[in-house]
């Protein structure tokens, strides 16, 4: 296992950005298997392009964003007292979670080619509970990672825990939208 984290590290260091990348292909991927097999399961066939789907935001949006945002974050606001975590955390859920929601939830309907307005309506229906059910997972999580995780160790904390909400971020995602929500 030591082997493993040493390569992991090594390939970070050397490729940041696509070692990211990567690290949320597998995050998105697993929380897609995880939600499909276990958490959905009734008659609907494993969708494979639903998992493709889900895997590529990983790695094309939350991966390479990520990177970037989280990077951003810790330069601007650097250092693990107390009022800069909770700062960040207030950042991150207040301003980041809403751009991401809309992102995923864009991804996802521009990979199934749907409408402007099948976005729109689902931006009405799901962003909110996408939001709040954020905070609930990522409000202590981000508390223990910008306390306490290593700057460019950030997205790899980020992706493990992602796995369980992408269980949760998927069913969301591929939600219809009821039909008296599409006409409001």
């Amino acid at each position: 296992m030591s082997g493993l984290w040493a390569r992991y590290n090594k390939l970070l260091e050397a490729q940041p950005l696509l070692t990211k990348a990567l690290t949320s292909l597998t995050g998105f991927t697993a929380g897609d298997l995880l939600a499909q097999n276990f958490v959905e399961g009734g008659d609907k066939p494993y969708d494979v392009m639903r998992t493709i789907r889900l895997g590529s935001f990983g790695f094309l949006l939350h991966g390479t964003t990520g990177h970037y945002f989280y990077g951003f974050l810790d330069s601007k606001l650097p250092g693990t007292k107390p009022v800069t975590v909770a700062t960040k955390v207030a950042i991150d859920q207040t301003i980041w979670n809403p751009i991401f929601g809309c992102m995923f939830f864009g991804y996802l309907n521009l990979m199934e080619g749907k409408s402007w307005e099948t976005y729109t309506n689902k931006i009405k229906a799901d962003l909110k509970t996408a939001v709040m059910g954020s905070w609930a997972v990522w409000v202590p999580a981000h508390t223990i990672n910008f306390a306490f995780i290593p700057p460019s160790q950030r997205l790899l904390y980020i992706n493990s825990i992602q796995i369980g909400y992408n269980v949760f971020l998927s069913f969301l995602g591929n939600k219809e939208v009821p039909e008296e929500e599409k006409k409001e």
